[in-house]
């Protein structure tokens, strides 16, 4: 990330802390993240999982609702927007379980934790397949991903459009000159995000997993990859 997109970014992060949950937490369920957490919670039960790290964990939405649904599970998340983090203590999380970190450099050892998930932070960071590779480090069991896959937003000729630039390879190149270089876009209701879509990292986790499980969190048809504008994924290591 450059300095001007890391700047841009913890800004508005900074300004925004404060109404955070109220702009991006909408409960309900047409909510992608909602969907995605119980999704999560179903594999919970069946993997028998007991430790959760959440990456870019915000103020704390993930941690606050394993701690309810699973409070045998113990469950840590790393944020570093201070600004973020100090919401999420004042709705009571110790700030033994909501600590400073980044994804691209996790401060676990190998294998840490059961699970290690993420939602909805892979696509402001310019490096997501950095992130998951750390995450797939610290996992024992598996990971879980909450995020956006841009290939299918949009009408059906955008999607089409999207996905023929895509399978020809050349994605990176027409994005750079869509945006005039920063490869980065910025929006009131986002802060600063790139485009991502989890299916570019398919085969980086195939590689580590040998079960992946997927749900489109929001709208989809049988083939999440062209039509699904978000997506949750439980991938299990190769054990």
């Amino acid at each position: 990330m450059t300095k001007d997109a890391q700047n841009i970014q913890e800004e508005y992060y900074q300004q925004t802390a404060i109404n955070y949950d109220s702009m991006h937490l909408i409960q309900g369920t047409d909510n992608e993240h909602d969907i995605a957490l119980g999704f999560l919670s179903s594999f919970i039960k069946l993997y028998s999982i007991k430790s959760i790290l959440d990456v870019g964990a915000g103020t704390g939405r993930t941690i606050e609702y394993v701690s309810k649904e699973h409070p045998d599970v113990r469950i840590v998340g790393i944020e570093p927007i201070r600004e973020l983090r100090e919401q999420g203590y004042n709705k009571g999380i110790p700030q033994s379980i909501l600590i400073e970190g980044n994804g691209n450099k996790i401060n676990f050892d190998n294998r840490s934790f059961d699970l290690v998930c993420e939602f909805g932070m892979l696509h402001h960071v310019p490096n997501p397949s950095k992130i998951i590779s750390e995450m797939l480090r610290v996992a024992d069991k598996c990971i879980f991903i909450s995020d956006s896959n841009n290939f299918g937003q949009g009408k059906l000729l955008i999607r089409a459009i999207k996905q023929i630039i895509n399978f020809f390879g050349l994605w990176q190149i027409y994005n750079f000159i869509r945006t005039k270089g920063k490869v980065y876009q910025v929006s009131d209701g986002d802060g600063l995000f790139y485009s991502y879509s989890f299916f570019n990292n398919y085969k980086q986790i195939k590689k580590e997993c040998n079960k992946i499980h997927f749900l489109n969190t929001k709208d989809g048809s049988a083939n999440l990859y062209r039509t699904a504008s978000h997506v949750a994924v439980f991938a299990v290591k190769n054990l």
